[in-house]
């Protein structure tokens, strides 16, 4: 991982918001070039708010090869990264991830189970972004 994203991750956590904010809108503003270093940080963070800012970062990246990483999220151990997994792949329209979305319709959370079924409407065309 990059010196540069390694220390912005970092901050994104930090306890002061307008620093863990800016942190966030650093790697924000350059998340498809981040993509990389968001991915390793995604499979190494301990900390489940780190993996849930990562995944939410790879949903915006607007990259297919967010995907792979955004499915395994689907399996985290934290609901709150599995929700945001199922909202990231909504957000990328990743008709691939369907499948995967549908698991999560019988997960033991009941936010995880809510956003897959939106992302899965979603994706399938039940509703649009200019439909709402």
């Amino acid at each position: 991982m990059r010196a540069r994203f390694k220390t912005l991750f970092t901050r994104m956590r930090d306890p002061d918001p307008v620093k863990a904010d800016a942190a966030f809108d650093a790697v924000l503003f350059e998340r498809e070039g981040a993509l990389p270093d968001l991915m390793e940080c995604l499979e190494e963070a301990d900390d489940g708010a780190l993996r849930f800012l990562c995944v939410q970062l790879l949903g915006f990246t607007g990259s297919a090869k967010a995907i792979p990483p955004l499915l395994g999220a689907l399996d985290d151990p934290d609901a709150t990264v599995r929700a945001e997994a199922c909202r990231s792949l909504e957000d990328l329209r990743a008709r691939e991830a369907v499948g995967s979305l549908r698991t999560r319709l019988d997960d033991v959370n009941e936010e995880v189970r809510l956003a897959a079924a939106e992302a899965i409407l979603s994706i399938e065309g039940g509703r649009g972004d200019d439909e709402e």
